[in-house]
């Protein structure tokens, strides 16, 4: 019973970030040069929303010979799940486990650099397979860096039996992925530097969770309500453009900022508002970032439908509802090894925190209309509190160089 991909995500998006960032830093910034040797080991934990997840990952990054680079990344989850789908549909707290691993290279040739990579991820109801294809070129005296990258993943989403929690053989659905990636990174002057990503997903197959359910009034009492499967088109193309620039400030320290836009055929837009400062104090950088999240709903959401098969498509995942979210950002990098030590060039502690809150505007707390109707507390199904709930976030990871 995995599918608590929007928690996942959550908790992985900052390591998932970095992962990306080591890999891609060089084709992106700095594709005249590849990045140094370095590893990372990371232990990660979110807990929010009756989720836990929490696991380690390590990632190595090796340079041949100048003009090639490989990169190895093994991330782990551990999911504890109690959360409000899991509680309303009747079923108890479950627990699971995700692996994944992905091997990457890079080739440099004269101001082009071209990178491959390949990650495979399994759960015991879901596998995920994706390799992606990038490229980058310097132009200008490497003022400015044009990106292109394209991606393909095939996942195979399976279910298990409630009753005797095992897979159900009958149940085996495909789902394929494709995602084409534009960037340009442009330096402005010696202390800014700006970045324009344009990125077009296309999804099609099996695209929702194959144990979520919607909820529809009650036939014999409209206090209540009843469940049944969600239906979800089996395609979706989505798009998003981002804009981002960094200030570099006088004493070293830095300030950032971006706006992101999505857009997506099932008629969800978000809006993504970020800013961070950056700064040095001897062998110490803090860093401090808030985030902003807002979207509106799937055309085929709703919280409650009047009748089951109401309509064609139906859905009441939260993260299709609309809904904000607020995030704020704190950490501390410690360089022990400013100097060196044998074969190690540098070596850093790193401490990051993240809270987020989390609010929906149309997505109902449904725990309170299964109480008994006599309960002080029991709201008729449609009249229940809006739900809401915190995050936290923590990731802790040491990097070396050498």
């Amino acid at each position: 019973m995995a599918w608590g991909v929007e928690m996942r995500a959550r908790a992985s998006a900052g390591w998932l970030g970095l992962v990306l960032v080591l890999f891609f830093l060089p084709a992106a910034s700095f594709a005249g040069v590849l990045a140094d040797d370095r590893a990372d080991m990371l232990f990660h934990r979110y807990e929010g929303g009756g989720v836990t997840i929490q696991g380690p990952s390590l990632l190595v990054r090796k340079k041949i010979a100048e003009k090639y680079a490989l990169t190895a990344n093994y991330y782990q989850d551990m999911v504890t799940s109690a959360s409000i789908d899991v509680e309303v549909s009747g079923a108890s707290e479950y627990k699971e486990e995700r692996t994944q691993w992905s091997l990457g290279a890079e080739y440099l040739r004269g101001k082009t650099t071209y990178s491959v990579n390949y990650t495979d991820s399994k759960e015991n109801d879901y596998q995920a397979a994706t390799t992606t294809f990038g490229i980058s070129q310097d132009l200008f005296g490497d003022l400015t860096t044009i990106t292109m990258g394209f991606s393909r993943g095939n996942d195979i989403v399976r279910r298990r039996d409630p009753s005797t929690n095992q897979i159900d053989p009958t149940f085996k659905e495909p789902t394929d992925r494709w995602s084409y990636r534009v960037g340009v990174s442009q330096i402005l002057t010696k202390s800014l530097i700006t970045t324009l990503q344009l990125e077009v997903i296309t999804d099609e197959g099996f695209l929702n969770n194959p144990y979520r359910s919607y909820r529809y009034v009650n036939p014999t009492d409209d206090r209540l309500f009843a469940l049944a499967r969600e239906i979800y088109p089996r395609t979706r193309t989505s798009n998003a453009v981002a804009v981002n620039a960094r200030y570099f400030l006088p004493y070293r320290a830095a300030i950032h900022g971006g706006y992101r836009f999505f857009t997506d055929t099932w008629g969800i837009g978000a809006n993504t508002f970020e800013l961070g400062y950056t700064h040095p104090w001897r062998e110490w950088t803090f860093d401090v970032g808030y985030r902003y999240y807002s979207q509106s709903n799937a055309d085929f959401y709703a919280d409650l439908f009047d009748r089951p098969n109401q309509q064609n498509f139906l859905a009441r995942d939260k993260e299709l509802s609309t809904f904000k979210s607020q995030a704020l950002s704190i950490g501390a990098t410690y360089d022990f090894l400013p100097n060196g030590w044998r074969f190690l060039k540098k070596g850093t502690l790193n401490l990051f925190y993240d809270r987020i809150q989390f609010d929906y505007d149309d997505f109902r707390d449904a725990r309170f209309a299964q109480l008994p109707t006599t309960d002080p507390n029991f709201h008729p199904a449609g009249t229940e509190p809006l739900y809401s709930f915190g995050a936290n976030v923590i990731q802790m990871f040491v990097s070396v160089w050498f």
